[in-house]
C-alpha cells in the first residue's frame, strides 16, 4: 500500500515543479525514483539534505529510493547555477568519497531492507567508464538536438553576455550524460522518476526526453525548491564555509548551533523540510512558538531532530551541554565533559593567555592569575575587589582570594576557564 508522496512534499513546502501525471503514476503502485549526489567531497553538507529527505519520504511512502553517486558527472562538472567549472576528480578519490557518503545516507535510507523497497546506491561511473566517445555520440547524442540543449536555462545563463566565463564542450554535454543516467536506470532498474533541486529541471527533462525517444517509455520529473534563508544569505553557509554532515568537518556542537540560530521565519519552514515530525506535531509547535517566541521552541526542536538524525542522541546531549555553558546554567563537571575541539569552539574568540605549566604545578595565586599573569583584569586592586564580591569563577565554580590554581583545575590537561560575572570569560592555556 503506497501513500501519497506528492501530497506529503506539498504540505512540507518541498514541491516546486512536477511533471503532469506523476502523482497518479506514484499512486498506481510501488515505483523507483533517484536523486543524483555530487561526490566531489568525502561528506555531504546540509545543502544535500533536501534531496536525501525526499528519498527518505519516498521510501516511507512505500516506494524504492535510489541514490546515484555522480562519479562520471563529478569528473565533468554541472553548469547548473554555477559560473565556472569544478575541479575534476580521479577514480580512487571518487570511490573513497562514495563510501563515506553511503555511511551518511544509511542514517536516513534503509539499504539493508529485504523488502521490495530497500534503498539502492549506484554510481554512474560504473556504466559510463566503458562508453566510448564515438558510441556515446552515435547512440545518445544523435537523439537530442543542439537547439534543444541550448534552450535550457542553465546553458543560456552560461552563454549570456553577462557571463564572464564561457562554457566548455565538456560542460555542455553534462545534460546528455545526466539524461543518459535516467535512461540507463529506466532500462536496467525500472526507475521512472528523477528528483532534484529546481535548478535541475532542464537536466531531468532531457532524461525524460531520452526515455521517450530511445527507451520508448515514459519518465517523470519532480523538483523541490532551492532552499534560501529569509535574510537573503545562502542556506547552509557560514563565515567558515559549508555546514557538513561529517563530525570532523563540522562538529556536532557547531551543527546544532547552526539550526538553533535560525530565524523564526526560517525555523517554521525548515522544521517541515528537515524533520520527520508529522503535520499535527509541527502545527502544534508553530502555535506554541507564536505564543512564546522568546522560548524558541521551534528552533530547539529543529536543532534536536536534525542533530540526532545526522549524528546521534549522545552527540546532541554533548552539544546541548556545550551550549548551556555559554548561555545557561552549567557546572565544572559539564566543562570537563567537553572534548578539546568542542571546548575551543565554545570559547572561540574569548581572550586568552598562555602560562607555564610549572606555575600551575606550584600553585598560581588568583591575584596573579587575574591581573599580572594574564591581563584579564587591569590591576591587582581590581582583582581583589572582584574576588571579595564573589564575582570570579574558575571553571564555573566561585572562588575567593585565597584560592590557588593547580593541575586539578585543568580541562583536557591544558585549559582553565576564568569568568567574571555572567558573561566575561578568559581562557588560560597551560603549556
Amino acid at each position: 500500500m503506497v501513500k501519497n508522496f506528492v501530497q506529503e512534499l506539498k504540505w512540507r513546502g518541498m514541491l516546486h515543479d512536477v511533471m503532469p501525471g506523476t502523482e497518479e503514476h506514484l499512486l498506481s503502485g510501488m515505483q523507483s525514483a533517484y536523486v543524483g549526489i555530487d561526490p566531489t567531497a568525502d561528506s555531504l553538507h546540509i545543502g544535500h539534505l533536501v534531496g536525501v529527505m525526499m528519498l527518505r519520504h519516498f521510501q516511507l511512502a512505500g516506494h524504492k529510493p535510489i541514490a546515484l553517486i555522480g562519479g562520471a558527472t563529478g569528473m565533468i562538472g554541472d553548469p547548473s547555477g554555477k559560473s565556472q567549472e569544478r575541479n575534476l576528480l580521479d577514480e580512487t578519490t571518487l570511490r573513497m568519497n562514495q563510501e563515506a557518503i553511503k555511511q551518511q545516507l544509511s542514517r536516513f535510507l534503509d539499504f539493508d531492507s529485504e523488502t521490495d523497497n530497500g534503498a539502492l546506491l549506484v554510481n554512474n561511473y560504473d556504466w559510463m567508464k566503458g562508453f566510448s566517445f564515438l558510441d556515446f555520440i552515435r547512440d545518445v547524442g544523435k537523439h537530442i538536438t543542439v537547439n534543444y540543449m541550448m534552450a535550457k536555462d542553465s546553458v543560456k545563463k552560461r552563454l549570456s553576455a553577462d557571463a564572464k566565463e564561457g562554457m566548455s564542450f565538456t560542460e555542455f554535454t553534462y545534460q546528455l550524460v545526466q539524461g543518459y543516467d535516467f535512461l540507463y536506470l529506466f532500462e536496467n532498474l525500472g526507475c521512472t522518476l528523477q528528483m532534484g533541486g529546481s535548478d535541475q529541471w532542464g537536466n531531468i527533462t532531457t532524461g525524460t526526453e531520452l526515455i521517450r525517444r530511445i527507451g520508448g517509455g515514459k519518465g517523470y520529473a519532480l523538483t523541490c525548491p532551492l532552499i534560501t534563508k529569509a535574510d537573503g544569505t545562502k542556506f547552509g553557509k557560514t563565515e567558515s564555509g559549508n555546514i557538513w554532515l561529517d563530525a570532523h568537518r563540522t562538529s556536532p556542537y557547531k551543527f546544532y548551533q547552526y539550526w538553533l540560530n535560525t530565524s523564526d521565519e526560517d525555523a517554521e519552514k525548515y522544521i517541515k523540510i528537515f524533520t520527520f515530525l508529522n503535520r499535527e506535531e509541527i502545527e502544534n509547535l508553530i502555535q506554541q512558538h507564536k505564543e512564546a517566541p522568546h522560548l524558541r521552541a521551534l528552533q530547539r526542536k529543529l536543532a534536536e531532530e536534525v542533530t540526532v538524525a545526522v549524528h546521534s542522541e549522545e552527540d546532541l546531549q554533548k552539544a546541548v551541554k556545550a551550549s548551556d555553558i555559554l548561555f545557561g546554567k552549567s557546572t565544572s563537571e559539564d566543562l570537563k565533559y567537553l572534548d578539546e575541539d568542542t571546548f575551543l569552539e565554545v570559547f572561540d574568540g574569548v581572550p586568552q593567555a598562555r602560562i607555564a605549566r610549572a606555575e600551575v604545578v606550584s600553585g598560581l595565586d588568583m591575584i596573579g592569575a587575574l591581573a599580572a599573569k594574564t591581563g584579564f583584569l587591569k590591576s591587582n586592586g581590581e582583582a581583589r575587589r572582584e574576588l571579595k564580591q564573589q564575582s570570579i569563577s574558575v571553571n564555573k565554580e566561585k572562588v575567593s582570594e585565597d584560592y590557588a590554581l593547580e593541575e586539578k583545575d585543568l580541562i583536557n590537561d591544558k585549559y582553565i576557564l576564568l569568568q567574571r560575572g555572567k558573561k566575561n570569560y578568559y581562557v588560560l592555556i597551560v603549556e
